[in-house]
């Protein structure tokens, strides 16, 4: 895969992830491991699955660890940990989650020693120059309105330790990319991030979608292809430096292409049904 896009004249970086109890017991790829998490709660708060030991945290921080080395072996441009949405790494992140006694849980700073832990092992096991991204999110599946941070002083408490750890980058995922993070400010998450990191940044949230598009299990209903002008206007301010584009790349493969060239008008419009045959 990866010397095909290369080929193709791109690059490619592997979405390296743990879901966490949002797996349940049973579940592959090995139905008779359990299911695990900070504090073995789902997202509602209800048990869930096993409590990590400190053994499974450094299990789980050498497998991040190995997967990146192994990404950069195969010839894969960088890697971005997923710590967004619910799953395993935003699960120590978020206090719903994580009612941890020990040095993982407690104060948001503890809350991101996890996610840290793993940044500076994936570090250590890539080269110096090998991109390392972060993805993180304040909403969750099934908890669109969770906050880890209410106001910038607390996203820089959770951004400090990810930073200093070795974050090159990070994918801030939002609903929609244009809603303010905080009052008093039109700032998005990743405007945000960027401003208190100075790191690079990657916004995403409903680009080339102008419809609701999360259902009730957070799946995208039907959408429709809008134009880009604000997203040039927050790009062009520096407000971040990447977007990414997800379900309006997958109805249109040309989405890119068209978008650059001044033909949204004839851009396949998103509908839910593309995400089903996918699946």
């Amino acid at each position: 895969v990866a010397e095909a896009v290369h080929a193709a004249g791109g690059r490619i970086v592997p979405q390296l992830w743990h879901i966490g109890t949002d797996r349940d017991q049973g579940q592959g790829p090995v139905p008779a491991a359990p299911s695990v998490g900070p504090s073995g709660l789902g997202l509602d708060g209800d048990t869930k699955g096993h409590t990590m030991t400190g053994a499974d945290i450094d299990d789980v921080i050498k497998a991040f660890a190995d997967s990146a080395a192994a990404a950069e072996r195969i010839g894969f441009d960088g890697v971005e940990l997923h710590g967004a949405h619910g799953y395993l790494i935003d699960q120590f992140l978020w206090s719903r989650t994580n009612r941890r006694t020990d040095g993982y849980g407690g104060d948001l700073a503890s809350r991101t020693r996890f996610a840290a832990e793993i940044v500076e092992a994936v570090r250590a096991a890539v080269s110096p120059s090998f991109p390392v991204i972060f993805r993180l999110s304040q909403w969750k599946a099934y908890a669109f309105d969770a906050k880890l941070a209410t106001d910038p002083a607390e996203l820089e408490a959770l951004l400090a330790p990810l930073s200093a750890a070795g974050v090159d980058a990070f994918h801030a995922s939002t609903r929609r990319y244009w809603l303010p993070e905080f009052e008093g400010d039109d700032l998005n998450l990743a405007g945000w991030v960027k401003k208190l990191t100075g790191k690079a940044t990657l916004s995403v949230g409903s680009v080339g979608l102008d419809k609701e598009f999360v259902g009730p299990q957070g799946f995208a209903k039907e959408s429709a292809s809008t134009g880009i002008d604000l997203l040039l206007d927050r790009m062009e301010r520096d407000e971040f430096d990447v977007i990414a584009v997800g379900r309006a790349l997958i109805a249109d493969p040309e989405w890119a292409n068209k978008a650059l060239t001044d033909r949204l008008d004839e851009v396949t419009p998103y509908d839910a049904g593309m995400l089903r045959r996918l699946a």
